[in-house]
């Protein structure tokens, strides 16, 4: 019999909302999928997405803590490197990604809590340059 388990949603924890905001769906490109406070002057917990990749976003206090690393697929980090180099966020200005001894290429960011964000490729996968 199988679990059935599924998809992973991680959640990471912010304290500062316009910047929070300005780097996951100004400069990632996510967007809100639902916002929800118990009321006003609370904190705030929101659902982002972009594709298949859907996190979770919290101030509460104990949800989670600040430097979190999570990896993320993407089907070419070469791709969303150019995107994001293209759209300037800040002092951010994360450099070509590099091939890691595993045989991954990856681009890592951290947004303004000091989370991690690695973005990875299987190079086996990419297409071939004409």
């Amino acid at each position: 019999m199988s679990s059935g388990l599924q998809e992973t949603t991680p959640v990471l924890r912010f304290y500062d909302e316009p910047a929070t905001r300005a780097f996951y769906v100004e400069w990632l490109d996510f967007h809100v999928t639902f916002e929800h406070r118990f009321e006003e002057g609370l904190p705030l917990y929101m659902g982002i997405a972009r594709g298949d990749a859907v996190m979770h976003l919290s101030q509460h206090h104990g949800d989670a803590t600040p430097g979190t690393h999570i990896r993320v697929r993407t089907d070419d980090v070469h791709a969303l490197h150019a995107e994001l180099a293209a759209r300037p966020y800040g002092f951010a200005r994360p450099g070509p990604p590099q091939m890691q001894p595993w045989g991954y290429l990856e681009l890592s960011v951290t947004d303004p809590a000091g989370n991690r964000l690695t973005f990875w490729t299987n190079p086996d996968y990419l297409p071939v340059a004409a």
